[in-house]
């Protein structure tokens, strides 16, 4: 299943569904888990604000493995780690009434160049991760937003 389905479907910003109600009210109400299920997106922000590749979300039949990478300089991450930190990172925009823009992306990933940024995103476009906001939008001044938005 692919990592864009996977967030829309589940992560970044959606309540939390408990396998153990019980268990989980008594952690809840000592404190070690909260009622928001706020993780998800505390993830995807630390790995944005620290520029981590983006997490590797992976389901299976009754499991989700998440596998969190140290840090790479952007030369180093693959076109597939590129594409899946540009997505999430306008799923976190998302979430938070913003918008993807060529500044944030650059902002996101520590780079200087509009150029690298611009070719990332349109690789995010053709392969369907994100669209934009407003397509009459000046692309001077264009935002995107997930795919599912």
């Amino acid at each position: 299943m692919e990592t864009c389905i996977i967030i829309h479907n589940g992560y970044i910003d959606n309540p939390p569904k408990s396998r153990n109600e019980q268990l989980a009210s008594f952690l809840r109400r000592i404190g070690v888990c909260e009622e928001r299920g706020s993780g998800f997106d505390k993830i995807v922000y630390s790995t944005e604000i620290y520029q981590l590749p983006a997490p590797k979300i992976e389901v299976y039949d009754e499991d989700t493995k998440v596998t969190l990478y140290a840090h790479m300089a952007y030369e180093d991450m693959s076109k597939e780690d590129k594409i899946r930190a540009c997505y999430m990172h306008a799923c976190l925009k998302y979430v938070s009434n913003e918008h993807l823009t060529n500044a944030s992306l650059r902002k996101r990933f520590g780079i200087t160049q509009n150029s690298v940024v611009s070719k990332l995103i349109k690789k995010a476009l053709d392969d369907g991760k994100i669209k934009p906001y407003d397509k009459d939008t000046a692309p001077r001044y264009m935002e995107y937003i997930p795919y599912w938005a």
